[in-house]
């Protein structure tokens, strides 16, 4: 008798475990001070990190600037190489940095309205409009200098990229437009 209520407190228990579980996905995630975005997405977002919005291009055969930058030994980029990307790394961090305070202010500015009791149909369509608008300005700003990038490797460095960052053997074909 022990045993079959032990199980059942057990099964008990456990069941209302899963149950929250299943019930409660965001429970805790209503102290953020942004609820739409974790402190990670924020930090990235205050940073200019990459955080995946260029794998179209980074997976297809266009390096990133600052995974070039610090391939630059094995890659064996000459001076003028290095320059050229560190400046295409320095432009595309402070396009990204200052996109994602603006991303960042516009999903304040929405959870505001919404804790504040404030948003309205149309206020609700403007600012998503403009998150969105955002969110692409600033997956562009990555893109753009992977494409940008490959046109100072030559062809062997960019397939020899695509080895030392773990796409393939050498035989990943970048997307070379020169």
């Amino acid at each position: 008798m022990k045993t079959s209520m032990a199980a059942l407190a057990i099964a008990l228990v456990g069941g209302a475990t899963a149950w929250a579980q299943t019930h409660q996905p965001y429970a805790g995630l209503q102290a953020r001070p942004v609820k739409a975005l974790s402190d990670q997405q924020i930090a990235d977002l205050k940073a200019g990190r990459g955080m995946g919005l260029a794998l179209a291009a980074e997976l297809n055969g266009y390096p990133g600037p600052m995974h070039v930058l610090e391939l630059a030994a094995p890659l064996a980029l000459s001076e003028d190489q290095r320059v050229k990307v560190a400046a295409l790394f320095d432009a595309m961090k402070q396009e990204a940095v200052a996109l994602g305070e603006r991303l960042i202010a516009s999903e304040t500015a929405l959870d505001r309205q919404f804790a504040d009791k404030t948003i309205t149909s149309s206020g609700l369509a403007e600012a998503t409009r403009d998150i969105a608008s955002l969110q692409g300005e600033l997956r562009l700003a990555h893109l753009k200098y992977h494409l940008a990038t490959l046109d100072l490797l030559t062809p062997e460095q960019a397939t020899r990229y695509s080895t030392l960052r773990g796409y393939g053997d050498g035989q990943h074909t970048p997307g070379h437009h020169r």
